[in-house]
């Protein structure tokens, strides 16, 4: 038996494996010259297709994390709602007055003050000292509440500092819009006892209104923002701020009248007192509600309020501005670290 010796066949003879190519071939062609077909055959077919896969984008790299900044703070708006409307739920949960304590703890604040400092120990000689006095509450209020709230905030939100991508200084913004949430209860409540007295408002009481709560805010977020980071690497700092905010009560004319000050102190002294932010807003709020309030406004106003109020209002909020902006710049070299201490 002989074995017929098998050769290979020659493609170009029209062979079975060149039929097949010249049909592959030419089924390319038919196709308008798109290319090697799906799955293509040969490496030269796969890079191909590898090439037309590849998408590349120009466009520079740039950080997961978000940028920091109190800019960017407030383009996460949605989530700065949640967190100050997650932290008034959380004040008033459980309870059955609900927000009517906003009005009632700046209500009781109010009497305290009036009949200890106004009839137990002889203050009347001020006229409508209960309006006098509530309008130094109002800023106090406001300040302390965020310097403290705020100092605690981003170790109160640890959980939340650890595991989302979110700008940092949002924890204290937060704390102080919702102590900003109860100054209008508190406005309510002194426009009230003002009607009572027979207040005579002008056209300048919302622009010193608003001027003293400008002040206050800038102010107390810049201490709250630092004092947040210092927090977490020292606890220490929570009682530091609490010991501050009680010496806050007593450094600005809300017991006391501002012509004592003058009096007692000097020209000299009482210009140095008047650099207090905090004092000056809360001659401001005084000049907006407690002199229409009194008998005489014009002579209130002569008499009990330092010369230049405006000027030293404008002054105070240019400080008050820089502050935030120095906050923000000590909170940015400490906020990479902050995480990794949060334990």
């Amino acid at each position: 038996m002989t074995e017929t010796p098998s050769h290979p066949e020659d493609p170009s003879e029209g062979g079975p494996t060149g039929a097949s190519e010249g049909s592959e071939g030419g089924a390319g062609n038919r196709g308008g010259g798109k290319g090697p077909r799906k799955g293509g055959r040969g490496p030269a077919g796969r890079a191909g297709a590898g090439r037309q896969a590849a998408y590349v984008v120009d466009a520079p790299l740039t950080t997961p994390s978000p940028s920091p900044g109190l800019v960017e703070v407030f383009r996460h708006r949605y989530l700065l709602r949640l967190l100050v409307r997650r932290e008034i739920q959380a004040r008033y949960s459980g309870s059955f007055l609900g927000l009517l304590w906003s009005y009632i703890n700046p209500l009781s604040q109010f009497l305290i003050y009036y009949v200890v400092f106004g009839i137990i120990m002889g203050r009347n000689s001020v006229e409508a000292y209960a309006v006098h006095v509530f309008c130094g509450l109002v800023v106090v209020h406001f300040f302390t509440e965020t310097f403290n709230a705020g100092t605690r905030s981003i170790v109160r939100n640890k959980a939340l500092v650890r595991k989302m991508a979110v700008p940092k200084e949002m924890f204290p913004v937060a704390s102080m819009l919702v102590s900003l949430y109860h100054v209008l209860p508190q406005v309510v409540i002194l426009v009230v006892v003002c009607l009572f007295y027979g207040w005579t408002p002008d056209p300048l009481v919302p622009v010193a209104l608003l001027l003293a709560l400008a002040i206050v805010t800038c102010l107390a977020t810049a201490l709250a923002i630092v004092f947040s980071a210092a927090n977490v690497f020292f606890r220490d700092f929570s009682s530091v701020v609490s010991i501050l905010t009680n010496v806050v009560r007593f450094g600005v004319p809300m017991i006391y009248p501002f012509r004592d000050v003058a009096s007692k102190l000097g020209d000299t002294l009482a210009a140095v007192y008047l650099w207090n932010p905090i004092a000056d807003a809360v001659l401001l709020v005084q000049r907006a509600f407690w002199v229409g309030a009194t008998p005489d406004p014009e002579a209130s106003a002569a008499t009990e309020l330092p010369d230049h109020l405006w000027a030293y209002g404008g002054v105070m909020l240019v400080v008050s501005a820089v502050s935030l902006v120095l906050a923000q710049l000590i909170f940015r070299r400490l906020e990479n670290k902050i995480p990794e201490r949060l334990t």
